[in-house]
């Protein structure tokens, strides 16, 4: 296919499949209709069970946790009724007094909830960390005078707090010690920076050298790899799709896929969350009905999905995602941020979690930030696409190529997880990380937690939902050496904010049983034992390991 335009393409019958290619630079009649030469898509066996759960609370929680965002709103605007007659100081950003009949900037209820909500538990965010981010860390400790608005620090650090919120999978982010020896050569040789784009001078023999490993890696042709790992969805998907092209995107797809998507210009249809029902759906409706008003035919339809989806704990369905994909003749764009690395035998993520053919992805996209414990990221598919996003990609024509030292870290980080260093402690990392994973999920689960999410994901949602219990919970933990990331609105649904713990390979059984015990008790402290082993009516969308496609 062609610019993000396309060629003339109609969605009829496609006896072209082999040649199928996202990123080729002339239309040649491809079609996103059904064809009868591809294999039947309800044949292959699907290899892996799929096991989430995504448990409901009990009526009583919903209740309370509406009246704490009500009467916290409640308060909110009295405060905010005292701030406008100055009988309390308003610390948040408002409009000039010259500019009073403007349409105002700082009105919405977002601004509403930062003002008087988030404001309260503030300091639960953003605390600084002053080591690396291993297996445990040191925090600097601050402080508020004027209620969270504004914090200084008291020159104490908080040592050895058991790290339980970053996305250290591998335990590869760590201090420096002699393994890492090559990263300070490449450091002696080349410096920091590149000072150029990759389509100028930017492009160095230590990028190629990371983008033929990433492929071998993937088991694909050829890689490309950038300096961001936001940019690489934002800036990148712009040059696959345009105008006249459909995008179908999860409906808790990253901001990043959610950008790139609208600043491609391309009409964007949301489905539900893991649910090939409402997708196929989609996808009938897209090809019967072609485009609006003209009912003329997409010009390409782009499914988009991630392959771990961070805040739900979920992993993607890819064998009936795939299914689809070619029973209608769409193309798939995988974003694999959280689970390159991290799952799978090998590490080698979803596809080798369901034991998949990589050539079944047209668009693979991960990120360096967290297994590979570095920065940026890549774009991974058949040559042809590479070759035309070399040319094509705004991040390659605009945006400064990866540092040296950072590549000379991903190289590292892959040949230490294929084990082409000489060691298999690579993949007994790997195999480390999916123990922590099931031997935590599965405590929770006995102790009285609502966890979401797949068995499998290292990325555990705990739910606490009331927004007091948000604030305590962190604090409690923090006070005994505990670190975790709470979120909440805007995040999540209003009423679903939770802990989101992030497993690593790099945790001991010891760090575990300590989280554990102190889960425990902050459980039953502030009774956040919500679970009472019920499913909910979410799953049965995601109950379709024995789902089949017929033409």
């Amino acid at each position: 296919m062609a610019n993000p335009g396309g060629g003339a393409v109609c969605n009829g019958t496609l006896h072209t499949h082999k040649t199928h290619s996202l990123g080729s630079q002339h239309g040649d009649g491809r079609k996103n209709g059904v064809t009868k030469d591809t294999q039947q898509n309800g044949n292959s066996p699907f290899h892996k069970p799929i096991v989430e759960s995504f448990e409901q609370p009990p009526l009583h929680v919903m209740v309370f946790t509406y009246m704490g965002y009500g009467i916290g709103t409640l308060f909110g605007h009295f405060r905010d009724f005292l701030r406008n007659w100055g009988i309390e100081k308003c610390n948040a950003a408002v409009e000039r007094e010259e500019q009073k009949d403007f349409v105002p900037l700082y009105q919405d209820f977002e601004n509403f909830y930062i003002r008087n909500l988030y404001m309260r538990i503030r300091d639960n965010w953003n605390r600084p960390v002053c080591s690396a981010p291993g297996a445990q860390f040191d925090l600097m400790e601050r402080v508020s005078d004027d209620y969270n608005w504004t914090f200084r620090l008291t020159g104490r650090i908080i040592k050895d707090v058991i790290n339980m919120g970053s996305y250290n999978f591998l335990g590869l982010a760590a201090k420096y010690d002699e393994s890492m020896r090559t990263i300070k050569d490449v450091l002696e040789e080349y410096g920091c920076g590149v000072c150029s784009t990759r389509q100028e001078m930017g492009t160095l023999d230590k990028h190629k050298e990371l983008e033929d490993l990433v492929a071998k890696f993937l088991n694909v042709e050829a890689a490309m790899v950038f300096g961001m790992g936001y940019a690489t969805n934002s800036m990148n998907i712009p040059a696959l799709v345009g105008k006249g092209c459909l995008i179908l995107s999860d409906e808790l797809n990253h901001a990043s896929l959610i950008l790139g998507a609208r600043l491609s210009g391309a009409t964007i249809r949301i489905f539900k969350h893991n649910n090939t029902q409402n997708l196929e759906k989609q996808l009938r409706d897209a090809i019967t009905y072609g485009q609006p008003r003209t009912h003329r035919a997409w010009k390409k339809i782009l499914i988009l999905v991630e392959g771990i989806y961070s805040m739900e704990g979920s992993i993607l369905h890819l064998p009936q995602i795939v299914a689809l994909k070619k029973k209608y003749k769409a193309y798939l764009y995988i974003d694999e941020a959280h689970s390159i690395g991290a799952v799978g035998p090998s590490g080698r993520g979803v596809v080798d979690f369901f034991g998949m053919d990589p050539r079944d992805v047209d668009v693979l996209m991960g990120t360096f930030t967290k297994s590979f414990g570095a920065a940026g990221g890549y774009i991974a598919g058949r040559k042809e696409l590479v070759d035309y996003l070399r040319v094509n990609s705004h991040s390659a024509a605009y945006a400064t190529s990866m540092s040296p030292p950072i590549s000379e870290q991903i190289i590292r980080s892959i040949k230490f997880i294929m084990g082409t260093d000489g060691s298999t402690e690579g993949l007994q990392r790997v195999q480390q990380l999916a123990k922590n994973t099931r031997y935590f999920r599965q405590r929770l689960s006995e102790m009285g937690f609502i966890v979401y999410g797949n068995e499998e994901s290292p990325l555990i949602p705990l739910l606490l939902y009331m927004p007091g219990k948000v604030a305590a919970f962190a604090r409690h933990l923090l006070e005994r050496k505990i670190g975790v990331v709470v979120v909440g609105f805007p995040a999540t649904p209003l009423a679903d904010a939770r802990a989101r713990i992030c497993m690593s390979a790099a945790h001991t059984r010891e760090n575990l049983d300590t989280v554990l015990e102190a889960l425990d008790q902050l459980g039953d402290l502030l009774q956040l034992k919500y679970s009472r082993h019920r499913k909910s009516p979410r799953p049965d969308l995601y109950d379709e390991t024995s789902f089949e496609l017929e033409d």
